[in-house]
């Protein structure tokens, strides 16, 4: 009777055709269900593990195409603003995926700036030096110059003089710094006594006329020095440099040429230094993440990193977005780093205090 019945299409049969209906609505119901956490946002993780791996490999980016990688590591610090944003969306997704995958750029990013975060000053030093591109358009040079000299610095070296506000800066610090020189476009002046200064040549002009142009014409374009000053520990070697602008254009892409230049042959200048006690100031108009600056950075180290507060930006003025002033030493201490009150540059002033 059983085997008659399912053969007919009795009981046994509908059981079976039930199980089959069941098993379809719940294939149906899995399949609109929404997917679980470790399987939203996708995209969100796929951009998290991108933007870590930008960070990750900064330096493997080519310079090839538009000096893509130097425009990278100039930026480096701005990455950081991506993660909150990407957070933000892993959260709204609710994606567990995207969380996790954010792990990558949050440990690369607290890895390369995280010490940053922190002031690692100290109290002491035995010399302050302060840096500061004045601005060639600055309305109140008078007023730059009386900032700059109430900044208590023992060494102030400035950068993007121009013959007409040269006159007010050498009258106006005069008091507060009785030794000091002006290599073109550069100048130091200091409380302590100089000696061997020369200009240094950065090859700002490295067009085939460059050979032909009168060493006075030279001279008024110079934008670097090198000079000794006598301490009471010692003699310091302090380089002066405002290495060329970059710019930025649809065409050219990160455009360095001569800023890279002047870099390379202001390293060689350093390399080549006999003095074991060195400071190099200037307006270098790039961050020392950028790999330009590996002959540089390779034998000197900044003040900011060893001893500031914060990232220390000084550049533009109004919003600070990039530390393209410079300290940077070797065989001294910094002792703390900070950044000074705007003046009427559209650059910041920059301070460290240094120790033996």
């Amino acid at each position: 009777m059983d085997t008659a019945e399912t053969e007919q299409g009795g009981p046994g049969r509908a059981d079976a055709d039930a199980g089959t209906w069941r098993a379809d609505i719940r294939r149906l119901i899995r399949a609109g269900a929404p997917p679980g956490p470790w399987k939203r946002g996708p995209v969100l993780a796929a951009l998290a593990l991108l933007l870590g791996l930008i960070m990750l490999l900064h330096a493997q980016i080519p310079n090839r195409i538009g000096n893509l990688g130097s425009l990278v590591e100039t930026l480096l610090p701005w990455f950081g603003l991506f993660i909150p944003v990407l957070l933000a969306g892993a959260l709204w997704r609710r994606s567990a995926l995207a969380v996790a995958a954010l792990l990558l750029p949050v440990v690369v990013w607290l890895n390369l700036f995280g010490g940053l975060l922190s002031d690692k000053s100290h109290p002491g030093g035995d010399l302050t030096v302060v840096s500061h591109n004045v601005g060639a358009a600055n309305p109140d040079p008078a007023g730059t110059a009386h900032d700059l000299a109430a900044s208590g610095a023992d060494v102030l070296a400035l950068q993007e003089l121009t013959q007409q506000a040269r006159g007010t800066y050498e009258k106006e610090l005069a008091k507060a710094y009785p030794y000091h020189t002006v290599q073109g476009t550069v100048g130091l002046w200091s409380k302590l006594p100089l000696s061997d200064t020369r200009p240094v040549d950065i090859q700002m002009d490295a067009g085939p006329l460059a050979a032909t142009k009168p060493a006075h014409v030279k001279m008024t374009y110079n934008r670097a020095l090198r000079t000794t000053v006598a301490t009471d520990h010692g003699p310091l070697a302090v380089y002066v440099a405002h290495l060329g602008s970059v710019r930025v254009n649809p065409k050219a892409g990160f455009w360095t040429a001569h800023r890279d230049r002047g870099a390379q042959a202001l390293g060689k200048a350093v390399a080549a230094e006999q003095n074991e006690r060195v400071v190099l100031l200037g307006d270098l108009n790039g961050t020392m993440d950028d790999r330009a600056f590996a002959g540089i950075t390779s034998r000197l180290r900044s003040a900011q990193d060893a001893a500031g507060d914060g990232f220390g930006f000084s550049w533009p003025a109004k919003f600070p977005m990039a530390r393209i002033d410079q300290i940077l030493v070797r065989g001294v201490e910094p002792k703390s780093s900070w950044v000074l009150p705007a003046t009427g540059s559209d650059h910041l002033p920059v301070a460290a205090r240094i120790s033996w």
